[in-house]
């Protein structure tokens, strides 16, 4: 059922749901737009809306380069310490902050950026404790930065990979491990002690004919890590033998999957961005997966998906964006997903 939807100013390509309460109402989306020419530049911007209400109601903008990638912090401290991280195309990595004032209410500002790689910054994620951030890098590196206040500190950076990291995660449950996925068709995990370079945990270049867009471990269960490929192919792992992960399930999507996110409260409820084939809802469990919704109301490529995660669940809102069309939708699925 359809909610909300806007058209954004750039070409839009990630959506992000505050996953914090007294903020869960604040979705972030971002664009990235390639100005062709003598001399192409890379434009894009950071949305801030209020989601009270199922609406779209915009609360701030801030314009920077193109933006390949948003990721609000994981703590759970009540939102004391709560922060947005940008990857953008410059290389550079920032963080923002959301200040509240009763004469503007809630908007963003920058306090930390550092450009960290000569090539561009395509996605990030927090680790449990919101202190690192992982950063994938279009010349095949990945890097370990730390963010302490206002502080942005690269301490690790390694090429593991021939082409664009396009995916970086952390492990949910040791801090240590790193998955990556690149355009090389592999999917890999390192282990960021100590030289990650020289500690490859595993790396299987098999199971994905096309590359590796997105590594999503599940929050519900500690062996099982999700990813998503251009070879259109959702597939779940059990990492029980971390080194030697086996894909147990695999779903095909009829498009590139772009975003994988879980779920807030399901188990096994997944959303995923599908590229030129919409968005799905799939339930994944018992050694099988199904899709239980598709949603085609977007013109162009699917790239940018988030669940709801307030406490009240909002029966479960989605967030859905789309690449050329520049647009932003609110929905939720019309399927029973506790079913």
């Amino acid at each position: 059922m359809d909610a909300a939807h806007c058209h954004l100013e750039g070409n839009a390509d990630a959506v992000e749901f505050c996953p914090h309460e007294p903020y869960a109402n604040l979705l972030a989306a971002s664009t990235y737009t390639l100005q062709e020419g003598d001399l192409p530049s890379r434009s894009g911007s950071v949305y801030l809306f209020d989601v009270e209400h199922s609406r779209l109601n915009l609360l701030h903008k801030v314009d920077t380069t193109g933006v390949f990638d948003i990721r609000w912090s994981r703590g759970g401290d009540g939102g004391r310490n709560l922060a947005l991280a940008q990857a953008d195309a410059d290389g550079c990595l920032r963080v923002y902050k959301v200040d509240d004032t009763e004469d503007k209410g809630y908007s963003l500002r920058e306090v930390a950026g550092e450009k960290i790689s000569s090539s561009m910054c395509l996605y990030l994620d927090w680790d449990r404790s919101s202190t690192s951030i992982v950063v994938g890098l279009s010349d095949g590196s990945a890097s370990v930065v730390s963010f302490t206040d206002s502080d942005l500190q690269t301490v690790q950076e390694w090429k593991g990979h021939d082409f664009e990291v396009w995916t970086a995660s952390f492990d949910l449950n040791n801090p240590s491990l790193v998955y990556t996925g690149s355009d090389d068709c592999k999917f890999s995990c390192w282990d960021i002690r100590d030289s990650p370079g020289d500690n490859r945990v595993f790396q299987n270049s098999k199971a994905h004919t096309m590359g590796v867009c997105c590594i999503s471990p599940s929050p519900s269960d500690p062996y099982s890590v999700f990813t998503g490929s251009y070879d259109e192919t959702l597939r779940v792992w059990d990492m029980r033998s971390v080194s030697r992960p086996v894909n147990e399930v695999s779903v095909s999507l009829g498009g590139g999957v772009w975003r994988i996110k879980h779920h807030p409260s399901l188990s096994g409820v997944v959303l995923a961005a599908c590229m030129h084939n919409g968005f799905a809802v799939v339930k994944v469990g018992g050694g099988e997966g199904e899709v239980m919704e598709s949603y085609n109301k977007h013109e162009s490529l699917a790239y940018g998906a988030d669940w709801y995660k307030g406490n009240d669940q909002k029966r479960s809102l989605v967030a859905t964006c789309s690449f050329y069309d520049k647009l932003l939708r609110l929905w939720t699925p019309e399927t029973d997903l506790s079913l």
